[in-house]
């Protein structure tokens, strides 16, 4: 071998070594056979820590499904089933698709942000983690620190994003941070190797996170192109996308590359496996596991997603042969439950409980999991300093924040939730209650100062459960918007915005309606007459200019950015309007409800006696009911 061909070969090697991530090891070089390759995962735990709750549909041995309750998730159950998982199989990857980050109190609230959701991490010990939009919620330093924390141990998970251009004054630039994150990663199994590549969603990532200015992001195929051809030009034949761009987007970006064999996903939480998940009560998934795609060359890509919140470890199967090219895959979306069964809020017989045990078995995805003790054990401190969070001071209120759901006055629908003290106010009465307009308004004001901006935001009145009154506590806060809802970001026209207020109008005056869908909006307000038809309720519709505070009427053409829950982004409440926003004009924040409320509490004036931040009523100019004129009796 002539000198400059040697020095070529080593240096190649050198940059196959030089990629190697956690587990790797084995051969520099190997001849290309075929290999047999489970890959274990999970996606957007966001910061979901411990277990909850969980209804499903089984069988309690009536021959029918009926509701059975159970514990379910949790980090410790995702520990113990990869760990289980693991040792079923020879060649086993243990990938993390991003967005560990954001989403419960665990985050910021348990000691450092990220502190817990890394120490958990290590408790499987990822062989890769792509970075997810939600990584950057708090600026490309927090990043770093959260990597610092992850790497703190002896796992050393390899962080990656092929699409990243970190920015000169970022404490990620190479030139401070050199590795700190990678576009890609090179694993060896049986003598052969596998290349990871990282993707992270683009336009969302700079949208409505906060990297930081001169931080950009290229196209998702380009760069995942530019990655394969250089691991490919390695000579590693065995290529993995591990994306956070979303299921969809997964199945687009997968037709345009030439060389992926399979994608591991996440950002869009979708549940993906066979539709007995629904009868079950899981979810309704959106496809199956695997999802079979085809690659710019008409060879086979494996698709996978395993849903969110660490609810669901997912485990593909895949057969390369001997040119590397996928045979075929199959799998499992493994559904994390306990054993802790209640039909009906009581202990199952034991006759149900042998029903249920085989109803279990039967699906084929639910998985009775024993939490691991080693992550209990980690996680534990991290409980301890949310529950001693929970009791801290966090606001003082000189003045009740009344909650009302609806305005009216006596004997209206609702009058009774508020005190005796809130029910002489007239302004009660006219505009509803303080502490869900509150709400509202905190909604906005930290939708422009952290996600992006927004012009409208959006509460429904029963969505806010309790009024705040003198010195309250964190626990409190809570219990305000107490149902954990996440944050997304519609683009909707005038004419959309008015058919909302009237969709929640409707579920409240309609047949049947209930107090609690009544729309408590920031940025925008009007008058209502309850006793009007539908589609005629609400009137003089006026939108708050956010640069210079000036209300100006609804324009129905103009195209408005709503920050609104979840739950009623989905069409909860009876708001079809928002349901019927195609995917296009929608963006899942994913930061949680009380937390965003807590951001804005923060950032009020303190009191001089107590230091604690003093939750006000905001100004009645700013209220979204401006008049009410009651339904007829």
């Amino acid at each position: 071998m002539m000198k400059s061909q040697w020095m070529k070969s080593a240096l190649a090697l050198a940059a196959i070594t030089g990629l190697m991530g956690c587990g790797g090891g084995g051969e520099s070089e190997s001849k290309s056979k075929p290999l047999e390759l489970t890959v274990l995962h999970i996606n957007d735990h966001h910061s979901n820590l411990e277990s909850r709750s969980k209804t499903l549909q089984l069988d309690a041995g009536a021959g029918k499904a009926e509701a059975v309750a159970v514990d379910a998730g949790g980090f410790p159950r995702v520990t113990s089933a990869i760990e289980a998982l693991s040792k079923s199989s020879k060649n086993v990857l243990k990938l993390h698709a991003g967005d560990a980050l954001t989403g419960t109190l665990y985050f910021n609230r348990a000691g450092a942000d990220g502190e817990a959701d890394a120490a958990l991490m290590n408790t499987v010990c990822f062989d890769a983690f792509t970075l997810g939009n939600h990584e950057f919620d708090k600026g490309d330093t927090g990043l770093k620190n959260f990597l610092d924390l992850l790497r703190k141990g002896s796992c050393k998970t390899p962080a990656l994003s092929a699409n990243v251009k970190f920015g000169v004054s970022s404490a990620l630039h190479a030139s401070k941070a050199s590795g700190a994150v990678l576009p890609s990663t090179v694993l060896e199994r049986d003598g052969q190797k596998i290349g990871i590549v990282g993707l992270t969603i683009a336009q969302k990532t700079k949208a409505s996170s906060s990297p930081d200015p001169d931080t950009q992001f290229e196209d998702e195929a380009t760069a995942a192109q530019r990655e394969i051809d250089a691991l490919r030009k390695l000579g590693v034949n065995k290529i993995i996308v591990m994306s956070h761009i979303g299921y969809q987007y997964d199945l687009e970006v997968a037709k345009k590359l030439s060389g992926v064999d399979v994608v591991v996903g996440g950002d869009s939480h979708t549940l993906v496996g066979p539709a007995a998940m629904k009868t079950a009560g899981v979810g309704s998934p959106a496809g199956s596991y695997p999802t079979m795609a085809t690659d710019k060359d008409g060879k086979k890509v494996c698709v996978v997603q395993a849903w969110e919140y660490s609810q669901i470890v997912g485990e593909l199967k895949i057969s390369f042969d001997e040119n590397g090219d996928v045979a075929q895959c199959s799998g499992t979306p493994h559904v994390l439950i306990g054993d802790n069964y209640t039909v009906g809020g009581k202990a199952p017989t034991d006759a149900q409980r042998k029903a249920i045990d085989a109803s279990v078995k039967a699906s084929g995805f639910l998985r009775v999991t024993t939490p691991s003790d080693a992550s209990t054990k980690v996680l534990q401190p991290y409980k301890d300093k949310i529950a001693k969070f929970k009791l801290t001071q966090s606001a003082t209120v000189p003045v009740e924040l009344c909650s009302r759901r609806v305005p009216g006055g006596p004997g209206s629908a609702d009058y009774s939730r508020s005190s005796v003290a809130c029910n002489t106010e007239a302004s009660v009465d006219v505009r509803g209650g303080d502490i869900q307009q509150l709400v509202a308004e905190a909604y906005l004001q930290e939708a422009n100062a952290h996600f992006g901006g927004a012009d409208i935001s959006l509460q429904s009145g029963g969505g806010v459960r309790i009024p705040l009154n003198g010195v309250v506590t964190a626990d409190q806060v809570i219990q305000v918007l107490p149902f954990g809802n996440m944050l997304f970001r519609l683009d909707i026209t005038g004419k959309e915005a008015k058919a909302m207020i009237e969709d929640g109008l409707e579920a409240v005056y309609g047949a049947g309606g209930s107090t609690g869908p009544y729309p408590y909006t920031g940025g925008l307000r009007f008058d209502v007459n309850a006793s009007a038809p539908f589609g005629q309720r609400a009137s003089g519709f006026e939108v708050r200019d956010r640069s210079n505070g000036l209300w100006q009427p609804m324009d129905d053409a103009k195209t408005y950015k709503l920050f609104v829950l979840s739950f009623n982004a989905t069409g909860g409440d009876g708001y079809k309007t928002l349901a019927a926003v195609p995917a296009a004009r929608r963006l899942d924040i994913g930061v949680l409800d009380s937390d965003v409320f807590f951001g804005y509490i923060v950032k009020q004036t303190k009191d001089a006696a107590t230091n604690l931040p003093v939750l006000t009523r905001i100004p009645h100019a700013l209220y979204s009911t401006k008049s009410f004129v009651g339904a007829k009796k």
